[in-house]
């Protein structure tokens, strides 16, 4: 089979990838960026997902479009993240129908729930997004749903929960980082709320079940085996053999403040992770157990990977300035001088 990928420079797309390659497939990555530790192997085009007809050449004589180009929370892009992640994911799709190819696998994001309010969350659970991302998000799930629908495109789309895995940095090199040094981490309320993530290599095997299988459809994709937000963090400093505590922040006053600094562009913090991580936050897997699916990591394992990773590839995070936002460290602003007194 020959595989598209959008957005193979990603923590994501890059892992996509290199699965489909130690398959025997054959793989084009279409991205922005080249990933100079990417295979020989893998075909790249260098390409803005908004340019239509360089996304149609790329996509001449492909079988699969797997797309995975999105502007992340990270990012802070504004209205940006409506000409990509909704303007992008229109154009990929649009070219995938005109292209012929026989089947579309779509990224979409858990953020397209907001702040649910019963968990764990089922296919009944409404959508109500709450901050610009997740906004962009579902109505870029929408646009997709609705081309590969009327054009009768087989259609994937996975809402993954926070991923984790070797590489993984972004928000939680700030959590490794003050773990390592001995600081206090926070957790903003009392932090004892059901909380989910999910390992890459897991989502993956579902991603290629789903695919083999040729079952379309929306999944929710995460761990079967979670806690409390407040109980994994403890865990994973248990792990790390550090002196660092979690501390309990106010809730009104905690998200009030990081609104401001996140207006003064002091924070990295965006509003999907200040809204949304100290509310209960989890997928009921068991439609995807029954496809056959069975996750390997727990949060406590995955999170103890990511960690070790973190420690022990110290040059390679240095050297990530022009990786992707989720493989690459944070600047920390005003969080960096909250550290130094923690």
């Amino acid at each position: 089979m020959r595989h598209l990928v959008t957005g193979g420079a990603g923590f994501l797309g890059h892992l996509i990838a290199r699965r489909l390659l130690e398959r025997g497939e054959t793989v084009r990555v279409l991205d922005i960026w080249r990933d100079p530790k990417m295979s020989d192997e893998i075909e790249f085009v260098s390409c803005d997902i908004r340019d239509r007809d360089g996304v149609g050449r790329a996509m001449a004589g492909i079988d699969i479009v797997h797309h995975n180009v999105a502007l992340v929370p990270l990012t802070k892009s504004g209205e940006s993240f409506w000409d990509v992640n909704v303007g992008g994911s229109r154009i990929a799709a649009e070219c995938a129908v005109a292209a012929g190819v026989d089947a579309f696998i779509h990224m979409s994001s858990s953020a397209l729930y907001g702040l649910p309010e019963d968990c764990p969350i089922t296919d009944r659970t409404p959508m109500k997004p709450v901050e610009i991302y997740g906004r962009g998000k579902l109505e870029g799930e929408n646009e997709v749903r609705r081309i590969c629908g009327e054009a009768s495109l087989p259609l994937v789309s996975i809402r993954p929960r926070t991923l984790l895995g070797e590489g993984r940095l972004g928000i939680f090199q700030i959590l490794f980082e003050w773990i390592q040094a001995n600081r206090n981490v926070y957790v903003i309320g009392s932090g004892d709320v059901a909380f989910q993530f999910l390992h890459a290599h897991d989502l993956m095997d579902f991603y290629l079940l789903a695919l083999d299988a040729q079952r379309p459809g929306l999944y929710n994709v995460g761990t079967d085996r979670y806690g409390t937000l407040r109980g994994a963090l403890e865990k994973l400093i248990a792990y790390a053999g550090t002196s660092s505590r979690v501390r309990s922040l106010p809730e009104r006053t905690s998200i009030t403040a990081l609104r401001i600094l996140d207006a003064l562009r002091l924070s990295p913090l965006a509003p999907w992770h200040y809204l949304t991580y100290h509310k209960a936050f989890a997928f009921d897997v068991a439609p995807l157990v029954e496809m056959g699916w069975r996750p390997r990591y727990s949060n406590d394992e995955m999170l103890q990977e990511s960690y070790d990773w973190y420690c022990e590839h110290p040059g390679e995070i240095a050297e990530a300035a022009a990786a992707s936002p989720h493989r690459k460290a944070v600047p920390q602003k005003l969080l960096g001088l909250l550290k130094r007194f923690s």
